[in-house]
């Protein structure tokens, strides 16, 4: 996957141009959901016109522009298919009975005090099998907020472990699609890149769980009494049929995965298993399925709690979240066919004087990027392209810059609520990526230990005089959606 080359005849901005839809941006939001509490759509809209206007006064034609957000759109285009079965598999999950028993068996096992540490290693584990931090939201995720609810943890702590282990799982598995990209990018072998994150991911990962144990044990005081614990299950119990055969569709997901299958068929299959065991276990008719995965699970046990809970899912739902992210994509796309963001990064590297301070900027831009160009393909393609000779002339191996891309453009994109990833996030865990943002320790830290290594100089590889900085098998990489 690669951005489209940029025209040399297109003039690459000054500094101030893109500043201008940029300053656009962040006042519209800050207006529209801070002010208004309306959502961002609009403003991304608007920024898109405005970027446009802009760009064209800057001589980039209307063809360039419209190109660079079609080919925007087209990066997402997979990860929204994906988000769309994501709908339909939540809501056949409910109403199949997979979640509610996964959290009746979290209700069981899991003791408040260890909750939140216990949260981030299950998404961990489930993550690195599958390569895919949206699916593991998707699925244990959904089930681990039930049971979050439960025991009567604040829905943004729960939240925060969530994404923390899905995204620790995915940026370590081979089988991640952005795992695979960043060395694809920079020129690195797959394995060697995995192995130089740990630099920066085990220690942000280990503090993560220290903290996660002292907020779980402190937020766990006024403990759920077991009478409501039992009356939870009682009521899950008396609307399905709660039999550990409803482990069975988690477990195609996660054997799909190892067996190295793509995200798409693996959910797809996910979904046909519920509906094998919805209809069943639960007694449902086709009539039902077809219902649900149109417009989602509607729960009616009578308990209005429960039914908030359960009542989730459905394609219909889903399309708030898709055209978010087409509005983000086309943002994005245009800022790019006008050479916007080549301006921003060319002004960040003439400050630029010393290993930390690369570092640095890369995390900056990265950051930056998935807030205005708001994908995590472009925050980890568009300054792993525009860095490499920066980290070259400072005689740094690229796996450094892999590492960092992936540090800051992977870590930050569920932690803003437009970017397809924190969209994403926001669709299944219910919470807004604000509000769990304090909580996500491991996204926060590893970009914080990429800065801290660098002006330490630890774990940062230089380029060996005998070796070759571009590896075969890093240029087949396996990104085949934004999980």
């Amino acid at each position: 996957m690669s951005t489209p080359r940029n025209d040399p005849l297109i003039p690459v901005p000054p500094l101030w141009i893109p500043l201008i839809p940029i300053a656009f941006l962040l006042a519209s939001m800050g207006i529209t959901i801070l002010v208004f509490g309306k959502d961002p759509h609009i403003p991304l809209a608007l920024t898109a016109i405005v970027t446009a206007l802009v760009a064209r006064s800057n001589g980039a034609p209307w063809s360039a522009l419209e190109k660079g957000m079609l080919h925007g759109i087209a990066v997402g285009t997979k990860a929204i298919i994906i988000l769309m079965v994501i709908g339909m598999l939540i809501a056949v999950w409910m109403i199949a009975g997979v979640v509610p028993y996964l959290i009746s068996l979290g209700l069981e096992l899991l003791n408040p005090k260890v909750f939140l540490p216990a949260t981030c290693v299950i998404c961990t584990v489930i993550s690195l099998s599958t390569g895919s931090s949206w699916t593991t939201a998707s699925t244990v995720g959904v089930a681990l907020m039930g049971v979050g609810n439960g025991l009567a943890m604040p829905p943004a702590m729960v939240a925060g472990a969530i994404v923390s282990g899905a995204y620790f799982g995915d940026k370590m598995s081979p089988l991640s699609d952005s795992t695979n990209l960043a060395p694809a990018v920079t020129g690195v072998e797959l394995f060697d890149h995995i192995r130089h994150m740990a630099y920066t991911t085990a220690p942000a990962f280990v503090l993560s769980l220290i903290l996660y144990s002292i907020i779980g044990y402190s937020a766990s005081q006024s403990d759920v009494s077991t009478m409501e614990v039992q009356q939870m299950q009682s009521v899950l119990s008396a609307q399905f049929h709660l039999s550990p055969l409803l482990l069975l569709p988690p477990v195609v997901v996660i054997v799909m995965s190892v067996m190295r299958f793509s995200a798409l068929p693996a959910l797809v299959a996910a979904v046909g298993a519920g509906a094998i065991i919805a209809i069943a276990l639960q007694k449902a008719d086709i009539a039902d399925l077809v219902n649900v995965m149109h417009y989602g699970y509607e729960s009616s046990t009578g308990e209005t709690s429960m039914d908030e809970l359960l009542s989730s899912g459905g394609l219909d739902k889903m399309m708030w979240t898709v055209s978010l992210i087409l509005c983000a994509l086309s943002l994005g796309g245009i800022m790019e066919g006008g050479r916007m963001l080549e301006s921003v990064a060319a002004a960040i590297l003439k400050g630029v004087h010393s290993t930390g301070a690369l570092v640095t900027a890369t995390v900056g831009t990265c950051f930056a990027t998935n807030i205005v160009a708001p994908d995590q393909y472009l925050s980890i393609i568009v300054p792993g392209r525009m860095y490499r000779e920066a980290y070259q002339r400072r005689k740094l191996h690229p796996k450094n810059l892999s590492r960092t891309v992936e540090d800051a453009g992977t870590l930050s994109s569920p932690l803003v609520p437009w970017n397809t990833c924190g969209a994403t996030m926001m669709s299944v865990l219910l919470v807004n990526p604000f509000a769990y943002l304090p909580y996500a320790f491991f996204n926060l830290l590893t970009p914080l230990f990429a800065v801290l290594w660098a002006y330490l100089n630890i774990g940062q590889a230089p380029v060996k005089k005998d070796a070759k900085a571009t590896s075969p098998s890093a240029k087949k990489s396996n990104t085949d959606g934004c999980l």
